[in-house]
């Protein structure tokens, strides 16, 4: 058994949703902030929101590769 199965078998399920609530809640946090960054660089609100969703998706992106990236050396 993995360290990720061991601990990953331990959490009850309130964590885990806890868990996932934090993520999605820091995932919108990060976009009103690159969203209210890119305003106030550009001046523009429908550029500032373009910067945020699509900077964001980019991140959520490479963060996933870098997982899975990670996974495979472990």
């Amino acid at each position: 058994m993995t360290l990720r199965e061991s601990v990953g078998s331990r959490l009850p399920p309130l964590s885990r949703r806890r868990s996932l609530v934090k993520t999605a809640g820091y995932r919108v946090l990060m976009v009103v902030v690159t969203v209210a960054v890119a305003l106030l660089v550009t001046g523009n609100f429908v550029d500032a929101l373009n910067i945020g969703v699509a900077a964001n998706v980019v991140k959520t992106g490479t963060y996933y590769g870098y997982e899975r990236f990670w996974a495979g050396i472990g």
